[in-house]
């Protein structure tokens, strides 16, 4: 059957769907969530289909994601056929009764995926089942090769790349931002594709977007590590392992996170990376809450590393408090910038961004590789290197401290008792400073007065909440009325809290990639 495309300028969210008339669709004989194949001059893809009344008969209404596959001018006429049930079904079905998948049959999953042959529905199940039966490492390398497999690779035809990352759950950790120019400016590659928030205050690519453009291309990202040895890039504009986007976006919606291993390890593998570091931040707020579970991690992803050819080493670092003194995508980025130009103090971000950076220097075989960290910052080398890095990515490689967009909103949060900052509650900070309105705005967000161990008078600040609008500023000072951000107290007392009846439990979950 044939019908006119009529481009409707939606986005549907990353997944591939179309529109049709009832009439057309009793035709072709598809319902709601069905699967249509549709084929243009330029491509074919598979669909899911919504049934809308306001698309004419002899249409088929087109959303931004069709559109970007099929290079459709409006009005075009495409082929419209029911799909064939996807393979990728039954090995979802072995999957939920326990049976453990081979290779073939996971990138058979992953391609329908990537190729949107599957409903939020059915990669709902599979998702929710590696969540419930756990996921074992042969499964997880299969995972890893063929997100990779179906996804665009970075070639960059060098002997050693190297790369960082960070498993999340510890706000404010902006360490990206110096550990990338120190390693470039020692003359290493570094390729850098991070994330947008998804559960924290701010991400890597957040962070970088308010001194530079962040959303190139694969070529454009080639060019420029070329020429500079690094960069900070947005991943999700380099269609580099596209799968994991999709699930990420059913992990963040279930509260679970069974595609942790494969994730991770699949981004380094596309952009060609063969050492790399993992900072697994480690205690009360962050999402290892020991160092045993951390070390188990850290075996896992190092195991999985070798199996795809990438020399993996792990940093097990402190997650009990923030990093440095800012939370929000300015603020932190203009706290790292203070740190790279010389004229800002953040022991804790210089001392975890140095041991990041001097794990990849002993990896590749340089000697001192902390000190060797501390001296490329020192001496301002990085601080050149990165303004290097934002010329190249098309931002002002001039910029000062200055020109960082900063909210103006503020609300100055007192102490209302003397003693010591006791503990810091991560997710309760993250969850203020997003109410302010980071990391969509990127002048809102939290700086820290305090920190752990720091000694308190009554009416000292504790932490000032900045935002773009006042109304936005107004919803953090709601949120705060029913959070404990900060502990103060003469020292730590045995009592937490009284349960006198079935409570409330507030949820947190930290999903950053």
């Amino acid at each position: 059957m044939q019908l006119k495309a009529d481009i409707l300028g939606i986005d549907s969210g990353g997944k591939p769907i179309v529109f049709l008339n009832k009439l057309d669709a009793d035709e072709i004989g598809v319902t709601a969530s069905g699967r249509i194949r549709i084929t243009s001059k330029n491509n074919t893809i598979t669909a899911l289909v919504g049934i809308a009344t306001t698309v004419k008969k002899g249409f088929v209404g087109i959303s931004e994601e069709v559109l970007k596959i099929l290079k459709l001018k409006q009005h075009t006429l495409v082929d419209i056929d029911i799909a064939p049930f996807p393979k990728s079904l039954q090995f979802i079905h072995n999957k939920l009764t326990g049976k453990r998948l081979l290779y073939d049959e996971i990138h058979e999953i992953v391609k329908d995926v990537v190729q949107g042959n599957l409903n939020e529905s059915e990669i709902s199940a599979f998702v929710t089942t590696l969540h419930l039966q756990g996921l074992d490492l042969d499964e997880a390398t299969s995972l890893a090769i063929s997100m990779v497999n179906t996804g665009k690779k970075l070639n960059l035809h060098k002997k050693i790349i190297v790369d960082k990352h960070s498993i999340g759950g510890v706000p404010g950790d902006k360490t990206t931002l110096l550990v990338v120019p120190i390693i470039a400016a020692a003359g290493l590659l570094i390729p850098k594709a991070s994330s947008r928030a998804i559960t924290s205050a701010a991400g890597t690519a957040d962070r970088a977007e308010s001194m530079m453009p962040v959303d190139l291309d694969i070529e454009e990202m080639k060019k420029v590590v070329q020429k500079c040895n690094g960069c900070i890039v947005w991943g999700g504009s380099l269609e580099l392992a596209p799968a994991d986007d999709i699930f990420v976006k059913t992990e963040y919606s279930l509260y679970i996170d069974p595609l942790l291993l494969p994730s991770i390890m699949s981004k380094k593998k596309a952009v060609g990376a063969t050492h790399l570091v993992v900072d697994i931040p480690t205690g009360r707020g962050a999402k290892m809450k020991s160092t045993g579970e951390s070390d188990l991690l850290a075996k896992d992803l190092i195991e999985l590393g070798r199996r795809l050819g990438i020399h993996t080493q792990c940093v097990i670092t402190h997650g009990e408090q923030p990093i440095g003194y800012s939370l929000g995508a300015s603020l932190e980025a203009r706290e790292a910038f203070g740190v790279l130009m010389n004229k800002t103090n953040v022991p804790d971000l210089v001392d975890k961004a140095c041991h990041l950076a001097g794990s990849i220097f002993e990896m590749v075989g340089k000697k001192n590789g902390y000190y060797l960290a501390k001296e490329f910052l020192r001496t301002g080398k990085a601080e050149k290197k990165l303004r290097e890095i934002i010329a190249l990515q098309g931002g002002n490689p001039k910029m000062n401290l200055d020109d960082f967009k900063i909210g103006q909103d503020i609300v100055q949060v007192k102490a209302k008792k003397a003693g010591q900052v006791l503990w810091m509650d991560n997710n309760a900070l993250v969850e203020i400073a997003r109410a302010a309105g980071s990391p969509k705005d990127k002048g809102a967000g939290i700086v820290l007065n305090k920190k752990l161990g720091d000694k308190i008078r009554v009416g000292d600040v504790l932490f000032t909440i900045h935002a773009e609008k006042s109304r936005k500023l107004s919803r953090a000072n709601d949120v705060l009325h029913d959070l404990e951000p900060i502990g103060v107290g003469e020292r730590t007392e045995m009592f937490i809290h009284k349960v006198k009846e079935s409570p409330v439990v507030r949820r947190s979950f930290v999903l950053d990639r």
